[in-house]
């Protein structure tokens, strides 16, 4: 095993120790229970609990409460030792003649005391602290927790409106511990101060005022206080509305411009608002003198029947105890009755487009079903089938075209033998089905040919060419030995070799 010189050992040694000592500190630390907090208010008995959970191992030799204040030194106030447990000890202290331990006799793995009449200035740190053999001192902490339950109030200033902030509300928070906070709840435009004050027994007072600018607008409006405080199962809240002073504001009614020569019972009213309430409305004129066929009740002016005397200004004047307010109409008689207003342009031109709009849907979708009809009914519309797909034919060619009448022997090649044809054999149709018609004029038909010439017929060729029962046919075109320099005599090809089909020479 390998030496270590001295000084390592030694520096060694110690941070061993001193991590041991740590580590048992930790541990005994923890061995002694207390309440971490205690809450209570002045006048009541609070008790302060303490044990030793395992005593095991070490030696209790004493146990000793120490009161820590906020402010000061710290104070024993009981001592308990084993060999006199019957006589415990009380030190000089704020809490003396106060304090007692809880059980008689009190044992040392359960010293809890208490403390009767408790004050606001009994709030600090209690420690208890025990003397153990070998381990050293344990102890643990409790913070008392001094309450003072404040008294909560809130009223409302009745304000001028005006342009400068004014305190409009106020809140208060009395005797608190600790102190209270207080918030607002309102739509108005404004904000709230708060100030706190210290009392007796280390209480707080705790004032909030509300500012805005009053305007009549602001009055009636609902504002709240809201206490929160740690004595309260919830905020505590209390419900105001502002009160903002202001002459009174008036409007006359009633008048519709429509006053002609005769018309009867006529009404203004004169409406106002204010606070406090206008007890006064006055109805004046322009000229002084009040028209004979007008009736003056309260707020309502009443023109029994219209005629030149109130073609004038009509005032009305509401006082209340802040002021006087007024409005004025100027009525104007006419000497023929208005005509009743009817529907505007706009609308009647914004009606006839949306007739216009509504008769062209409708007559687009007549014309489009219309269509569809005819278009059922004629057959029209894209092929209900496919045409058939090409054919591969192995035909050989049995008759060599002859155009120039001179015998041509067919090539025999592989390419002719086999070939595939886009189309079938000519089709035959029968045309005389279609032309034979008992009412044809005989002008472009074929009603005078016989059986025997319809048989002769070939559909393939050109519209009447080939027609035996037509004589204005042109014979077919012969090369003269005259002719030698145009001979247009083409290859000589099958029938059957070739999609080209022979030329024709009109």
């Amino acid at each position: 095993m390998a030496r270590c010189d001295a000084p390592n050992c030694t520096i060694m040694t110690g941070l061993l120790c001193l991590v041991a000592s740590v580590l048992i500190h930790a541990v005994s630390g923890q061995r002694v229970k207390v309440e971490p907090e205690v809450a209570s208010y002045p006048g009541q008995t609070v008790n302060l609990r303490c044990a030793f959970n395992d005593p095991s191992g070490v030696d209790l030799t004493m146990v000793t409460w120490i009161y820590e204040p906020k402010v000061g030194e710290r104070i024993n106030i009981a001592v308990l030792h084993p060999d006199h447990l019957n006589n415990p000890n009380y030190p000089d202290s704020p809490v003396k003649g106060r304090v007692s331990f809880m059980n008689s006799p009190p044992t040392l793995t359960s010293p809890s005391i208490q403390i009767t009449d408790v004050r606001m200035t009994d709030e600090g740190k209690y420690i208890c602290d025990y003397a153990t053999y070998p381990t050293g001192n344990e102890q643990g902490i409790t913070y008392l927790i001094m309450l003072a339950k404040p008294q909560n109030s809130a009223s409302i200033v009745t304000v001028l409106a005006g342009s400068k902030k004014e305190v409009v509300a106020r809140c208060t928070s009395v005797d608190g511990r600790p102190a209270a906070v207080i918030t607002w709840v309102t739509t108005a435009n404004g904000n709230g101060t708060s100030v706190s004050k210290l009392g007796t027994d280390d209480t707080v007072t705790v004032s909030s005022e509300y500012l805005l600018v009053p305007t009549p607008a602001d009055n009636g409006k609902d504002i709240s206080c809201v206490v929160t405080h740690r004595t309260l199962d919830k905020p505590e809240s209390f419900k105001l509305k502002l009160a903002v002073q202001y002459a009174p504001k008036v409007t006359i009614e009633g008048y519709d411009g429509n006053w002609y020569v005769g018309r009867t019972n006529v009404v203004l009213t004169c409406q106002a608002t204010g606070n406090p309430i206008p007890t006064i409305v006055q109805w004046k004129t322009l000229s002084g003198e009040m028209p004979d066929t007008v009736l003056v009740s309260d707020n309502q002016l009443k023109v029994l029947k219209v005629d030149e005397s109130v073609n004038t200004t009509f005032i009305c004047e509401v006082t209340n105890r802040i002021g006087v307010g007024k409005d004025q109409v100027t009525a104007l008689v006419r000497g023929t009755r208005l005509p009743a207003k009817g529907p505007t342009t706009g609308m009647i031109i914004g009606a006839i487009i949306g007739v216009v709009i509504f008769v062209a849907i409708i007559g687009t979708a007549i014309a489009m079903y219309r269509k569809h009809r005819i278009n059922k009914l004629s057959g029209d519309g894209p092929p209900k089938h496919k045409p058939p797909p090409p054919k591969k034919t192995n035909i050989s060619s049995e008759r060599p075209l002859n155009i120039s009448g001179t015998p041509i022997v067919a090539e025999n090649t592989p390419l002719q033998n086999q070939y595939y044809s886009t189309q079938t054999a000519e089709p035959v149709t029968d045309l005389d089905a279609y032309y034979n018609n008992d009412d044809d004029d005989g002008r472009g038909g074929l009603v005078g040919c016989g059986v025997e010439d319809r048989e002769h017929y070939y559909s393939a060729a050109p519209s009447g060419w080939d027609d035996p029962g037509n004589n204005e046919v042109p014979p077919p075109y012969m090369r003269t030995d005259s002719d030698s320099q145009d001979d247009h005599s083409g290859p000589v090809v099958n029938r059957g070799d070739s999609f080209v089909s022979p030329a024709m020479f009109v």
